[in-house]
């Protein structure tokens, strides 16, 4: 059975915080053109694999800043899940355990959803 840790509230909330920026910026830019700038569009098949792209009309100003601001606060959240005191009370191996229980600890056990292990 693997070991439980008693996670900070904080710590918890930070990182938990962290996956919905992150999934809500990772949705973002799939809605986004796939050019910042204005550029034509274009087929090469030169390489391994043939790449297209349609025309882009860039991003507008809006959509930068959005983009922009998700990134800052996906910035910040990283380096406080990852530098936060809890951390310290942990060595070695178990701290690596823990950092990678920390990152599933918003996911459901599946002995609550009436899965299977």
């Amino acid at each position: 059975m693997a070991t439980t840790y008693d996670f900070p509230s904080d710590l918890l909330a930070g990182q938990e915080e962290l996956h919905q920026v992150r999934a809500e910026l990772s949705a973002l830019l799939k809605r986004l053109p796939w050019s910042v700038v204005p550029l034509d569009g274009f087929s090469d098949d030169n390489g391994w694999r043939k790449v297209e792209r349609p025309a882009s009309p860039g991003w507008t100003a809006d959509e930068q800043a959005e983009v922009e601001k998700l990134r800052q606060r996906e910035h910040e959240l990283a380096v406080f899940v990852s530098t936060h005191r809890y951390w310290s009370e942990l060595a070695g191996s178990e701290r690596v355990a823990a950092r990678s229980q920390l990152k599933h600890a918003h996911e459901v056990p599946p002995e609550e959803t009436g899965g299977t292990p």
